[in-house]
């Protein structure tokens, strides 16, 4: 099994009120780096095999970047305040039919091929490390949702119901049969049941799934 821990950036001065995408220059807050060091502290005896982020300033530095789990590219919409935004017909459409939407501007990203890119990545980096890998993924909100609906089996159009908030930590275990979800929205809970012993002939501990979480 591969352990596939993904975790949401903390909290910056736009989250909440502007649509930042790939807006470069908007790092954490105090809030959130103070949040992303209590995750750290909480990881810290998770052995990891991997940390891969999003290349957006406001995910973690001095660990292995890949694009593909970057923000999705919302085109004309990015920078521009939610409370405008919410206003456009287009915003219905992404609430209740993501799957069709594509983020106007000729940058914009369509939904679907965000799902079919951070999936893909995701099965990419299983492959890579190894079938008893465990690794951490740091990216964004709308991301981790398409990767958590596509775990559960879910239409992207009920991606909505997912909640992936400020530096949340959800995990997904992947077999050769399924991927299990293990813990969705986590923003507190203890990992100490995540850990056992290294298995023979490996160098560190693996991560089990079963009872995590609740």
């Amino acid at each position: 099994m591969t352990l596939v821990l993904l975790v949401r950036h903390g909290l910056t001065g736009a989250t909440g009120s502007v649509l930042a995408g790939r807006t470069p220059g908007i790092p954490l807050d105090d809030r959130g780096r103070e949040q992303a060091a209590a995750l750290a502290a909480r990881l810290a005896s998770v052995p990891l095999d991997a940390i891969v982020t999003s290349p957006v300033q406001r995910c973690p530095v001095a660990v292995t970047e890949d694009e593909q789990f970057a923000e999705v590219r919302y085109g004309d919409w990015t920078g521009k305040p939610l409370r405008r935004l919410v206003r456009d017909p287009l915003w219905r459409a992404v609430q209740a039919h993501p799957s069709a939407v594509r983020f106007p501007g000729a940058d914009g990203e369509a939904m679907a091929d965000v799902q079919h890119r951070a999936v893909r990545a995701v099965r990419d980096w299983n492959t890579r490390l190894g079938r008893d890998a465990v690794y951490l993924i740091c990216s964004h909100g709308d991301v981790i949702k398409s990767v958590i609906a596509d775990c559960l089996g879910m239409h992207l159009d009920m991606f909505q119901r997912i909640s992936a908030d400020p530096c949340s930590l959800s995990v997904i275990r992947y077999t050769p049969l399924r991927p299990f979800l293990l813990r969705m929205n986590d923003t507190g809970g203890s990992v100490t049941s995540l850990i056992r012993p290294a298995r023979a002939g490996r160098d560190s501990a693996a991560v089990i799934g079963g009872g995590a979480g609740g």
